[in-house]
């Protein structure tokens, strides 16, 4: 519950920040156009009647200030900006009526704080982003080859694409025009340096797993199917703090469960909401095909379960199994494969819940 005297809400934008305070006591508005630094912002909050709450939403300029207002005593609330409640009539918008708003839920209890990460959490985080951001480069990279091969008439058909013997291939091809040769090289250039990089981050991402504060998260989540070490890490990193959630409100919490339009006797339900980590959403129904095969541990499965311990492996072992059951079933019901697959994701989600929380 709110206890403090002051409310101050700050609406902070890369090169300003727009602060007002509500002093509970005397009913005294305090507001004040500030320079994006947190020293400037402690020196405001000086002058303000104590004790001080402070909160703004969360946005690109990160947490930061946040540490800072925290590390000087203050305690600090970052709002999650879709969870702001803002009058339906209310039609002007400015950054003092925004920071007016924060200071008015703050004090009220109405804001929805988002977890905050430590350093070495958003450090993990910037380097599975980074790689995410790698991955859809190098997509467009090979697109961009394969199209402007298609459009001049050289189509692969030596197997799968993208391997060592279809790179060789892409080198063999020349085109008379120094025009279209110049534009192939290009783009085969671009491919080969995200294919670098893609492989470069991966690296760090094994190397990191190995050894930090996400790796029993980590070895637990792969013994799951369709999981790999890069998956683990990744679910293990975005998700952060799994107590937050319950094997039931986590898929609700990643956009996974259906939207609903209900009123009176009237119900209606669409299609999945997709809110929350988009990252973790994609990674968990790419998860979801792998259940479809017939369940055998391979040898790559089992090399992943020998780094776990036993509980996670018998967990595990359960998990893959309801989880082939579950495809099967959809299967008989004549389902459609991509709806079939989202239940299988939403139900992944709670499987790898439980093994994040397991007490080994």
């Amino acid at each position: 519950m709110f206890q403090e005297r002051t409310s101050v809400g700050l609406d902070v934008h890369a090169r300003s920040i727009v602060a007002a305070g509500i002093d509970a006591v005397t009913g005294e508005l305090h507001r004040r156009r500030l320079v994006p630094q947190p020293d400037v912002v402690l020196d405001w909050l000086k002058d303000l009647p104590g004790p001080v709450a402070v909160s703004y939403e969360a946005g690109p300029t990160g947490y930061e200030l946040y540490r800072r207002l925290t590390a000087a005593g203050y305690r600090c609330v970052i709002a999650a900006p879709s969870r702001l409640v803002r009058p339906s009539s209310d039609r002007v918008k400015t950054d003092a009526r925004d920071a007016m708003l924060l200071a008015r839920l703050l004090r009220m209890d109405e804001l929805v704080a988002v977890r905050v990460p430590t350093p070495e959490q958003e450090s993990a985080r910037d380097l599975v982003r980074a790689r995410e951001d790698t991955r859809a480069e190098l997509m467009a990279a090979r697109h961009r080859v394969s199209k402007l091969l298609l459009r001049h008439g050289h189509l692969y058909s030596g197997g799968a694409t993208w391997t060592g013997k279809h790179h060789h291939w892409l080198g063999t091809i020349s085109f008379p025009s120094r025009g279209t040769q110049a534009a192939y090289e290009a783009a085969r250039e671009e491919l080969d340096f995200a294919l670098a990089r893609r492989n470069r981050l991966e690296s760090a991402i094994i190397e990191v797993a190995n050894d930090s504060e996400f790796s029993s998260t980590t070895r637990n989540l792969a013994c799951l199917r369709g999981i790999s070490t890069l998956t683990a890490f990744a679910l293990a990193v975005e998700i952060g703090d799994w107590d937050r959630f319950t094997g039931s409100s986590i898929g609700a919490y990643l956009g996974l469960v259906p939207s609903e339009y209900s009123s009176g006797e009237s119900r209606r339900q669409g299609g999945i909401t997709k809110s929350g980590n988009t990252h973790v959403r994609r990674l968990l129904i790419e998860s979801a095909w792998h259940h479809k095969a017939v369940y055998r541990v391979g040898t790559v499965l089992q090399q992943r379960w020998d780094q776990a311990p036993p509980a996670a492996r018998t967990r595990a072992h359960l998990g893959n199994q309801r989880l082939h059951r579950r495809w099967k079933n959809f299967s008989a019901r004549s389902k459609p494969h991509n709806v079939a697959n989202v239940a299988i994701a939403r139900e992944l989600a709670g499987w790898c819940w439980s093994l994040a929380t397991l007490e080994t």
